[in-house]
């Protein structure tokens, strides 16, 4: 059996935890930079505030019904995703952490378990010890798991936040109410081309044939149908599998014509990639950078480039990434454009343990052992104490977060004060 644990309304939720007073109230999470809303509590939900609603569009409709409007707080987000999955892991060894808010997990040898009832303990020990409202959708396979967790958060009341389809009734039923597409996995393309071969429902989909699903789909697809007929094939995904592209992208607080501002901001992206390149014991050959104006402003001159840069030796050293990036950077910028969105991508992946060595070119071997320490000495102070000189020594992102909360969990000057 399986079971997708998932946060209600995350983000908000963890506001709440630290701020009661916003319990009971519409709370609106907005996205980098304060742009638009991309968390929203069932509160804001009901009065009518959309999904990617622009802030600067919508002010007026969250000042006027009262809605508690903040900034990302990733920091405290993350955090409590992880207080929330290490929770998880005391129920079953078996957990694949699914996304910020969500885990699957796998019960193997729970035959004699009353599943509804261990749920329900999932739920009530992960809101006490972190304050986090969970539902849990319990089934066969991952798929339906997937079903049962959207009935648990439809009909709280009745299912009480834990919902388990374990009879060939309870599969039927659950699939013939839910549209073709919310089910997961089933975008906007797929659900128009399911819809014009009269599938409006999961249980139209399920009951295709299998040899047509292969034949017409790509194998995620027809791994899918299979999973919705209760036959397990979706796995758990192992959670430490090495990347083969690392990518570090963000738009600016506002929009930047200074070329001194833009390389700053690549070289710090560029040393967060080399960082997460080296946690993975990897090198890279090939890094990319790009620059974008904001296209949204039509009036103003636009630009959007990118570059790939291929290195001669691979390397996961901070400096030459860092520098190749900035140079790179350097030739795509151009005078006069205000730019609004910058990023640093590496790939071309090999171990670092165990590459080909160039013979004529190779990098400087005192900087393994300089990055080791600078890392080694950032992990242990939980915060990059120490960065290069091309970086900004305050702050590692700049952007708009004008309704910011405290880190309450990660900053010691945030921790709440108990009087």
């Amino acid at each position: 059996m399986f079971a997708l644990v998932d946060c209600n309304n995350f983000y908000a939720s963890c506001e709440r935890v630290f701020n009661p007073n916003l319990q009971g109230k519409p709370v609106a999470i907005l996205s980098n930079n304060d742009g638009c809303v991309i968390s929203r509590s069932d509160e804001a939900k009901v009065l009518g505030l959309p999904m990617g609603a622009p802030i600067f569009k919508w002010e007026c409709f969250c000042k006027t019904n009262n809605i508690h409007v903040l900034s990302s707080n990733y920091p405290l987000y993350g955090d409590m995703s992880s207080r929330v999955m290490s929770i998880l892991k005391q129920f079953t060894p078996d957990v694949e952490v699914y996304s910020i808010d969500e885990s699957f997990l796998q019960f193997k040898g729970f035959e004699n378990y009353d599943l509804d009832d261990y749920g329900q303990q999932i739920r009530q020990r992960v809101l006490k010890w972190t304050g986090i409202p969970t539902c849990v959708g319990i089934a066969t396979t991952k798929g339906l798991s997937k079903v049962a967790n959207k009935i648990a958060r439809k009909f709280p009341k009745q299912t009480k936040g834990t919902y388990v389809i374990d009879t060939e009734d309870k599969r039927i039923k659950a699939l013939k109410w839910l549209k073709i597409e919310d089910v997961w996995g089933v975008g906007r393309q797929l659900s128009k081309r399911l819809k014009a071969k009269g599938c409006k429902t999961a249980l139209d989909f399920a009951n295709l044939p299998e040899d047509w699903v292969k034949a017409n789909f790509s194998v995620v697809e027809a791994r899918l149908h299979r999973d919705l007929n209760g036959i397990p094939t979706l796995t758990l995904e192992e959670n430490n599998q090495d990347k083969k592209v690392i990518a570090t992208t963000r738009s600016f607080d506002y929009t930047y014509s200074d070329l001194s501002y833009i390389k700053e901001r690549v070289a710090t992206f560029a040393v967060t990639c080399a960082e997460k390149l080296r946690k993975q014991n990897s090198s890279c050959y090939t890094i990319i950078v790009f620059l974008k104006s904001n296209k949204h402003k039509k009036e103003q001159a636009q630009h959007s480039e990118s570059r790939a840069v291929h290195l001669p030796y691979a390397t996961n050293s901070s400096l030459i990434i860092s520098n190749t990036a900035v140079n790179a950077v350097t030739k795509i910028f151009k005078k006069g454009i205000e730019y609004k969105k910058a990023g640093v991508m590496i790939t071309g992946f090999v171990p670092t343990n165990n590459y080909q060595l160039d013979i004529f070119e190779k990098e400087n071997p005192k900087h393994q052992p300089l990055m080791q320490t600078i890392d080694q000495i950032n992990l242990k102070y939980h915060t990059n104490k120490i960065k290069l000189a091309s970086q900004d020594l305050e702050r590692t992102w700049k952007m708009r977060q004008e309704r910011l909360s405290p880190r309450y969990t990660t900053n010691i000057n945030d921790i709440i004060k108990v009087k």
